[in-house]
C-alpha cells in the first residue's frame, strides 16, 4: 500500500518546524483540485500520511507550505541583520512543490527544509 509523508525542518533555528499549515492538491489536466488542509505536530512531523491506500493515485500533487505564516509566529523574520516589520513582505510567503507519482504502491515523502530566504526538497524514504 503506498503513500505520501512530509515533514518541516526549520534550518534557521536548527529545529522541527512545529505548526506549518500545509494544503494538499491534486493536480488534473493543469487544474488543482484541493483535497485537505494539515497542520505538521512538534516534531514538524504529520500525524498520519497525506494520502494513503486507495486515496494515492498516479499523478500530479501539490504541496503549499505557508512558510510566512510560520516564520511570523517564530517572533518575526530576519532580513538584513534585523528583524523585519510584520508589515513587510516575506521574501518566501506559500512554498508550492509539486511532485508526481508514478507507483501508487510506492512511498513518497516529501520534506521541505525552509529559512526565510531559502528551502529545498528531495524525495526521501
Amino acid at each position: 500500500m503506498g503513500y505520501v509523508t512530509t515533514h518541516v525542518l526549520d534550518t534557521a533555528h536548527g529545529c522541527p518546524g512545529e505548526g506549518v499549515k500545509i494544503d494538499l492538491y491534486r493536480v488534473l489536466n493543469g487544474e488543482r483540485r484541493f483535497l485537505k488542509t494539515i497542520i505538521t505536530n512538534d516534531d514538524g512531523r504529520c500525524d498520519h500520511p497525506l494520502l494513503e491506500g486507495a486515496e494515492l493515485q498516479e499523478g500530479e500533487y501539490e504541496l503549499e507550505f505557508y512558510a510566512g505564516d510560520y516564520f511570523a509566529s517564530c517572533g518575526g523574520r530576519v532580513g538584513k541583520g534585523r528583524v523585519v516589520n510584520d508589515s513587510e513582505p516575506a521574501f518566501l510567503n506559500v512554498i508550492p512543490l509539486r511532485f508526481g507519482v508514478n507507483d501508487a504502491t510506492q512511498h513518497y515523502h516529501v520534506p521541505l527544509l525552509v529559512s526565510p530566504y531559502a528551502y529545498s526538497t528531495y524525495r526521501g524514504s
